[in-house]
């Protein structure tokens, strides 16, 4: 739901007061709103990516630059099976689609293939629009490639652009990931496939953004009357085959993702109460002096995990902050679920020896069974008998 107007040009003012006012945001797109939900604890990324801050010239003004990002042999290859899978119109794309997610439906042959250029990403936006309009209301099927679609965020349009989206004969929408890692035996890298199932969910959000402006309802609510643009919520993730160059697909049910990224997008337009709790004065611009931007940074918390490593530019800068604080969620947000109260490592150990802790507490009885077996196995057969 977009900030009303007055509200919404003060949070701007205001973030671009935290950025620093001469630098441009940096928008957003499918990855950084996926890795958002992936982590929506962490009031820190939130504040950035609401702000367009630049994250990966502040983690190296911090003096912790990542190695985030996919290697250019990984981009060449991507783009190479893509441009195999969409070769002749998308007849091989178009025919996984029938196969898999629509088989009751005519074969896709002549297909529509609607022309997407337009100058800017909102003119994209908009011809995007009226293709799928166009699409929707000749019941036949369509392959949009590389559609521009346009996602509040925080009261602001990020713009996003899917590989491909596919209009179906009776009018459904459903979104295309086509990614270069394999699916061996039917079945791919379960990690990977949640961070396209996330990506897709983004796609998903701003496709039901444009289905409601269609169907002249509400933004965010989906008409599922006869007739009205509905959005899949079974998106089709095509992939290498084994070890071969040819496509493969299976459906990826991305409701969960999708409910969990709503939320998290919903707490985004609410960054002004994360930005109100900041010391007077604060900014993140990169080119500030190294322990302002530093003081900057440590005062917006953070939730620090070992997967963030894989999903954000600042990740290396709140390891180091989380080691030296001696955070248990730096070994994994399943050991940090399983210590319950227990925050840190001191706490932990304290716990295991006894010193502190509720001896009630299921996590602290388990550290003290676990820290008795272990010096019983240090000890030795002697040292187990002697007990």
């Amino acid at each position: 739901m977009p900030l009303p107007r007055t509200r919404g040009t003060a949070l701007r003012q205001r973030l671009a007061e935290l950025r620093g006012p001469s630098l441009p945001p940096k928008a957003l797109d499918a990855r950084a709103l996926a890795a958002l939900a992936a982590n929506p604890g962490c009031r820190r990324r939130a504040l950035l990516d609401g702000a367009g801050v630049d994250k990966a010239a502040l983690a190296g003004s911090l003096g912790a630059p990542s190695a985030f990002g996919q290697s250019q042999f990984a981009f060449m290859r991507g783009n190479a099976f893509e441009a195999r899978v969409k070769a002749d119109g998308g007849a091989e794309l178009l025919r996984l689609v029938h196969e898999k997610l629509d088989p009751s439906a005519g074969a896709p042959q002549d297909a529509l293939v609607p022309d997407l250029a337009a100058v800017g990403p909102e003119g994209r936006a908009a011809r995007t629009a009226m293709a799928l309009r166009e699409a929707t209301g000749a019941r036949a099927w369509a392959l949009l490639d590389h559609p521009m679609l346009a996602l509040d965020v925080a009261g602001s349009p990020a713009f996003l652009e899917p590989d491909a989206v596919v209009v179906h004969p009776d009018g459904s929408w459903t979104v295309v990931e086509i990614k270069s890692f394999p699916m061996l035996d039917g079945s791919a890298d379960p990690a990977k496939v949640g961070a396209a199932a996330r990506q897709s969910a983004v796609y998903v959000l701003a496709l039901e953004e444009v289905a409601a402006r269609l169907g002249g309802e509400p933004e965010g609510r989906i008409r599922e009357s006869a007739g009205a643009p509905v959005v899949r919520h079974r998106i089709l993730l095509v992939c290498p085959k084994d070890f071969s160059n040819l496509p493969t697909a299976s459906p990826v049910d991305i409701r969960k993702q999708r409910a969990v990224t709503r939320r998290q997008l919903a707490r985004l337009t609410r960054i002004e109460e994360i930005a109100g709790d900041l010391p007077e004065g604060t900014c993140f611009a990169p080119d500030l002096p190294r322990g302002e931007l530093a003081a900057a940074v440590e005062s917006v918390p953070a939730a620090y995990a070992p997967e963030c490593l894989a999903a954000c530019e600042l990740a290396f800068h709140c390891r180091d902050r989380s080691r030296a604080e001696g955070a248990v969620t730096s070994y994994g947000r399943s050991l940090r679920a399983e210590l319950g109260g227990l925050t840190t490592v001191d706490d932990v150990l304290a716990a295991a020896h006894g010193t502190a802790g509720d001896p009630d507490d299921p996590a602290v009885a388990a550290l003290r069974r676990a820290a008795r077996l272990r010096a019983e196995a240090l000890a030795g057969p002697e040292g187990a008998a002697c007990r």
